[in-house]
């Protein structure tokens, strides 16, 4: 399984957003200039991120935006559309594990690592 799509991608201290085609499989991002590349420009493993949407501190007003963070890395990609949006995060809730739930809303914040397969 897997999703792709187009986003928008900006580093924590970065001002502009750069367009990438983003494949989202096996809890690792891939990315790419164009969907038609067949070589990822790079790659993040997501194990130990959270997905969150951002912190009013994150300076970032924007709509269909959401962040992923392990540690000191930050990183924020937006949705052009609330459709794209809504399916990054949806397929975010499934492949994720709900937690921090006593100290952040559950709503707005998930850890990303693999369910026990059955």
């Amino acid at each position: 399984n897997q999703l792709s799509g187009y986003l928008l991608r900006k580093f924590k201290n970065s001002n502009g957003w750069q367009k990438l085609w983003v494949v989202f499989t096996n809890f690792c991002l891939f990315f790419y200039k164009t969907h038609q590349d067949d070589f990822p420009l790079a790659s993040l493993p997501l194990l130990g991120y959270t997905v969150s949407t951002p912190d009013e501190s994150d300076s970032i007003h924007k709509e269909y935006v959401f962040k992923l963070q392990f540690k000191s890395h930050v990183y924020f990609f937006r949705a052009e559309s609330e459709y794209t949006f809504e399916r990054f995060v949806a397929w975010s809730r499934v492949n994720t594990f709900f937690s921090m739930c006593d100290t952040v809303p559950c709503r707005s914040t998930y850890w990303v690592f693999p369910l026990s397969h059955y």
